[in-house]
């Protein structure tokens, strides 16, 4: 579908088949945080550093998403919680397609967490979701994470290729999610995928040298790139962290030449 392969080439580098996405969600979930108060200068940054795409909720694209400069993708997310909830884990749906199709959206995502109580219902919504991006031609990006009671290790590689996998059975495009501690362990979960595979940053990694070699380690094995958000825009520096990663990611730089462009 040429629509599709148009809006996908916005995301993911087709010479390298890799991408550098911020997700910028996080004010939802946890509040207005550093790093996302003055959002269109934490995006300028991102984007003069390289990454291919933005990932952000309805209603801040307006507040810096493509203002001037240099352009980047954009997704839009579609669910949501809080961490106030009785049950954060339970992700609902807080726009559709067609409104971030009206948005400008070069794709969309959603979140699913595999081992949820409410785990069936967000399955029921991806695979909707998956359905009415097929419609309109529009890349689906799912967040698939092994997260609920029964989960007692979210980076186990047996549930991390269950939940990636189940992304991929459902229609989607690209799947986020965590990466297991190890090349071994995450090239399991990049052969069971099937689709794109890029790796969460989760909390904000304790030293750059363990983010960018998280990253080569990943990429070695055939991961599609990171979606990174904590470890981006509450970096020291947003613009050069992004640059130095994607600088690993689209042109195979080693660690320590890529530590070299934070000096």
């Amino acid at each position: 579908m040429i629509g599709k392969k148009i809006r996908m080439e916005r995301i993911i580098d087709r010479k390298t088949n890799r991408t550098v996405i911020a997700p910028m969600d996080h004010g939802v979930t946890i509040g207005p945080v550093e790093g996302i108060i003055n959002i269109s200068k934490t995006i300028d940054d991102i984007k003069n550093g390289g990454a291919n795409a933005v990932l952000m909720h309805k209603g801040i694209v307006e507040q810096g998403h493509r203002g001037y400069g240099k352009d980047i993708g954009l997704i839009v997310h579609l669910s949501a919680s809080t961490s106030l909830s009785p049950d954060p884990n339970n992700k609902v749906l807080v726009t559709s397609v067609e409104k971030a199709i009206q948005l400008g959206a070069d794709a969309v995502s959603i979140h699913v967490n595999i081992g949820s109580e409410t785990e069936a219902k967000m399955l029921h919504e991806l695979g909707e979701i998956a359905e009415t991006c097929s419609h309109w031609g529009i890349p689906l990006l799912a967040m698939m994470y092994p997260r609920g009671q029964k989960v007692k290790n979210e980076m186990d590689v047996e549930l991390v290729k269950h939940a990636a996998r189940v992304g991929s059975e459902l229609g989607v495009d690209i799947v986020k999610t965590n990466y297991t501690g190890t090349p071994e362990s995450f090239e399991e979960v990049v052969e069971g995928a099937i689709v794109p595979v890029v790796i969460a940053g989760g909390p904000k990694v304790e030293t750059d040298r363990d983010l960018l070699e998280m990253v080569k380690d990943s990429l070695e094995v055939g991961g599609a790139g990171v979606a990174f958000g904590r470890n981006l825009f509450q970096a020291a520096n947003p613009g050069k962290i992004t640059k130095a990663i994607s600088e690993v990611v689209h042109n195979d730089l080693d660690v320590e030449e890529a530590l070299k462009i934070l000096d």
